[in-house]
């Protein structure tokens, strides 16, 4: 008997709800302030052959990658022959199944009604340390995967409701924060467990065989939203766009990120042919980012507000070639591909969408999750950093904010500084960061702080180096990242956008994160806003003069 419409509505709901329960769960269980304070985690719930049906509103990266992980890893179970059963928790955080990357531990958990399987749980967790080159476990010049730390093959790390605690010391050993690494873990397993208890509720309440299949429904539901969006985009835009950006290498190279955006009335396709091939250090990024990336340039331009499942993949087309840094080969290292490749690829589909659709997409973020690690003896720290986003066609960009794919929080200043062995000298705006324009772009910021210990390692992998996030119509780019290192002595030392680099007492590092590009041209900015900015610290006189026409 078909279910009405009514109830899968109320199904609908009850699912994102549990993945928003879920990730409350894993935030107050967790251990590291990554995850406990930053938010670096996901929820998700999946029908049984690993689809997408309902998210919580977290992190984009890892909830676009979400159902190619799922989908990998019970293709992977089902090769080897093992049986996943009531209780069962697997682990992996191998990036060619999982779709991230290898500080992404990703956890799913099968949910039964009675004999009946009826759904997966399933979560990521940013893990601040998995071993590797350097604290953190991105960058450091590692050339494969096995150089940015342990790769974990999937594992059950529960089994009928026991935890092998064997598996777990294993993984504990490998890593350089061992009691982070086994809170989270179980945080991640904790919240599993919520989401199965609520999900057995839901289908005490209508049956297993009701949410299967409403699950279809939703699903259906979402492709024929999607299906008439993009309909309506076609009638006023069909046609073939094209787009390019950059990625920098740590030798100062610029490689290219190339999309072909195709609309017609029934589908959308987005081809990265062309794109540079894959490179042997961190910026390759797994299909399941580029998917991820993708989806979420899409879905923002299209309805920011429609439901997002895997009914969207279904008319969506993503090609991404083998070998490219948008589906590199293993073992290639892609550590960085997902915090800083999946910010270039959703850069260059929202350029392509701009000539689409000029007056839907703003003018570029930031582009970059500006990555931090630093870590010495015994701890390792973590951290992407705020900057600003793009302005937009009817008002200025957003200051100091995480953009596009990371949807993190900062790290607060007073719980770095009792984890930690860090002082912090700054955390401000970065004046004249903004892309000039009509509106302005966002500002980053500026983020500094002292090492109190010798020794310390740290590392920053960021983007947006050698390049600057673009400007629409006229307005102007923002400033690039930056970083420097004041040594205690005095001297300084500026470093390039991927760098890995000694700490001693006294030492201070500064980072400057990029601003948004600019919308308009910047001298038919309206004075009074000219005049707010100069107020508040926002522009200089020299930039209101020099960039925005302004007479004083």
């Amino acid at each position: 008997m078909a279910l009405d419409s009514v109830t899968i509505e109320v199904i609908r709901n009850s699912a994102i709800y549990i993945s928003e329960e879920m990730g409350v769960v894993l935030r107050d269980t967790a251990f590291s302030p990554n995850i406990k304070d930053r938010l670096d985690h996901s929820c998700a719930v999946l029908a049984p052959d690993g689809s997408l049906v309902a998210q919580a509103e977290h992190i984009p990266v890892h909830l676009g990658s979400m159902s190619v992980g799922v989908v990998n890893l019970v293709k992977y179970i089902e090769d080897l022959g093992m049986d996943l059963g009531v209780g069962d928790v697997v682990v992996t955080n191998d990036p060619y199944i999982s779709g991230t990357h290898l500080n992404d531990l990703m956890a799913i958990k099968p949910v039964y009604a009675g004999d009946f399987h009826i759904a997966y749980v399933a979560n990521k967790a940013h893990h601040v340390d998995v071993g590797g080159l350097v604290p953190g476990s991105i960058g450091g010049g590692a050339k494969e995967l096995r150089e940015e730390g342990i790769v974990i093959e999937p594992v059950k790390v529960v089994e009928a409701g026991s935890v092998r605690w064997d598996i777990v010391r294993m993984l504990e050993a490998n890593v350089r924060t061992p009691r982070y690494f086994r809170g989270d873990l179980m945080a991640q397993i904790a919240s599993l467990n919520v989401g199965e208890a609520r999900l057995r509720e839901l289908a005490g309440r209508y049956g297993g065989s009701a949410l299967v299949e409403a699950w279809e429904s939703i699903l259906g539901y979402t492709e024929r939203y999607t299906r008439e969006k993009i309909g309506e985009v076609a009638a006023l835009a069909s046609g073939v766009y094209r787009a390019r950006d950059y990625m920098e290498t740590s030798k100062g190279e610029l490689l290219e990120i190339v999309a072909t955006l195709t609309i017609d009335k029934g589908r959308l396709t987005v081809d990265y042919t062309g794109t540079s091939k894959q490179v042997d250090e961190p910026i390759n990024a797994v299909y399941g980012v580029t998917v991820a990336a993708t989806l979420f340039a899409l879905k923002s331009t299209l309805d920011p507000e429609m439901p997002m499942n895997q009914g969207f993949f279904r008319i969506v087309e993503i090609k991404a070639p083998e070998g490219t840094l948008v589906n590199p080969l293993k073992p290639a290292p892609v550590g960085g591909g997902n915090v800083e490749t999946s910010q270039r690829i959703a850069d260059v589909v929202f350029r392509a969408l701009a000539e689409a659709l000029p007056e839907r997409v703003p003018a570029a973020s930031c582009g970059t999750m500006s990555n931090v690690m630093v870590g010495g003896r015994g701890w390792a720290f973590y951290e992407t950093n705020a900057c600003g986003s793009g302005a937009r066609p009817c008002c200025d960009g957003v200051d100091g904010v995480h953009t596009n794919m990371t949807n993190t929080l900062n790290t607060p200043i007073e719980v770095i500084e009792r984890e930690y062995p860090i002082l912090f000298n700054a955390y401000e705006l970065r004046p004249d960061s903004g892309g000039p324009g009509m509106y302005r772009g966002g500002l980053g910021v500026v983020r500094a702080f002292t090492a109190l210990e010798d020794n310390v390692t740290i590392t920053i992998f960021a983007e947006r180096g050698l390049t600057r996030p673009w400007g629409l119509s006229g307005g102007r780019p923002g400033r690039s990242f930056e970083a420097v290192i004041t040594r205690a002595a005095g001297e300084v030392e500026r470093l390039m956008s991927k760098h890995t680099a000694k700490l001693n007492r006294g030492d201070t590092i500064a980072i400057y994160t990029p601003g948004g590009g600019g919308y308009g041209d910047p001298c038919k900015r309206d004075r009074s806003l000219i005049e707010r900015d100069l107020r508040e610290g926002r522009i200089t006189m020299e930039s209101a003069v020099k960039d925005y026409c302004y007479d004083s």
